[in-house]
């Protein structure tokens, strides 16, 4: 099974910044593409970042782009969602994942959460 551990989140203010990690467990990341996802109270869950298992390429959601960086760290068999100017809407339970896509996702984590507030 594809385990992964999420962990970074937090409470920070409009305009901070956080690092989330995801560590696998089991497995090792870099033979997977990796997604990041988030869940907000209410709503559906979202892919917001995606790094392939070939060669690092990224791809991010439009309300994302250009604020958030998804890396991967393959000897720490992690990989990282960096955040910054942060956003109320940003707020919501982050998880990571093995794959992109929801519907190819076969085991989640327990999630982190982040909230942003002023």
């Amino acid at each position: 099974q594809l385990q992964v551990v999420e962990s970074g989140g937090g409470s920070v203010q409009i305009g901070g910044s956080l690092r989330l990690s995801c560590a696998a467990s089991g497995f090792t990341l870099d033979y997977y593409a990796i997604g990041w996802f988030r869940q907000a109270p209410g709503k559906e869950r979202e892919g917001i970042a995606c790094i392939s298992d070939s060669d690092g390429t990224t791809d991010y959601a439009y309300s994302v782009k250009g604020r958030f960086t998804i890396s991967r760290d393959n000897a720490k068999n992690t990989v990282y969602l960096q955040m910054n100017s942060l956003k109320p809407e940003d707020t919501a339970v982050y998880f990571c994942a093995a794959g992109c896509s929801e519907v190819i996702v076969t085991s989640w984590g327990q999630g982190t959460q982040v909230t942003v507030s002023s």
